[in-house]
């Protein structure tokens, strides 16, 4: 038995769009079951997003800290982003979110991991990278605004990370899961062996 998500759709009778919002709007669709039985769910539509954990030379993990008002917290993260263009190449929307919320470049790029967030009520897919060999970007930093404006930056040990992960003292998704993939992926393989950074990604095709 292979141990793998597979692509499967099921009848839908009829869908509907009852809110659009500016970057995600929602949708409720007809679905038949296995048993002939139809029912209805609503679910988020969501573009994707990518997001980076960048690692310098001191095995620290660059982060923000960023207001998130749906859980009225402030959340320590990794820098990430919506992929705003439909078809745009992960990789290049990445490089763009290190460049914009850090001012930080890097020269080497793997695919850490794909997930979907909450597959039970969203669409969302996340492409996490690994970045690694770091440096300050070029020219000025980009203008940010709103919650961004107000982003604190710091380079945080893995090691303390995971023990922050694991008491319960950091809840951002894509920084757990990164997290914890880079340790299972040092602890496997090995980072060399992660999937190059334009590896194929069927939840949101693009093209290299």
């Amino acid at each position: 038995m292979t141990i793998k998500d597979t692509p499967e759709a099921w009848e839908i009778r009829a869908t509907e769009t009852p809110f659009v919002g500016n970057k995600t709007s929602v949708r409720t669709d007809e679905v038949v079951m296995p048993n002939g039985s139809v029912v209805r769910r609503d679910y988020q539509v969501h573009p994707g997003s990518v997001a980076v954990l960048a690692l310098d030379a001191d095995d620290r993990v660059l982060l923000i800290k960023q207001y998130r008002h749906p859980v009225r917290q402030k959340l320590w993260e990794i820098p990430a982003g919506l992929l705003d263009v439909p078809g745009e190449n992960p990789l290049h929307a990445a490089q763009r979110e290190l460049y914009e919320e850090a001012h930080v470049k890097a020269e080497d790029w793997r695919v850490l991991t794909d997930v979907y967030t909450t597959a039970g009520g969203c669409d969302e897919a996340v492409r996490v990278f690994l970045a690694r060999d770091l440096s300050e970007a070029d020219g000025e930093r980009f203008a940010v605004e709103d919650e961004e404006a107000d982003m604190e930056h710091a380079r945080v040990p893995l090691d303390e990370l995971v023990r922050g992960v694991l008491a319960g003292d950091l809840h951002n998704n894509c920084l757990v899961v990164g997290v914890l993939a880079l340790v299972a992926a040092r602890g496997g393989d090995g980072l060399d062996a992660l999937r190059p950074a334009q590896a194929p990604w069927p939840a949101r095709p693009f093209e290299a």
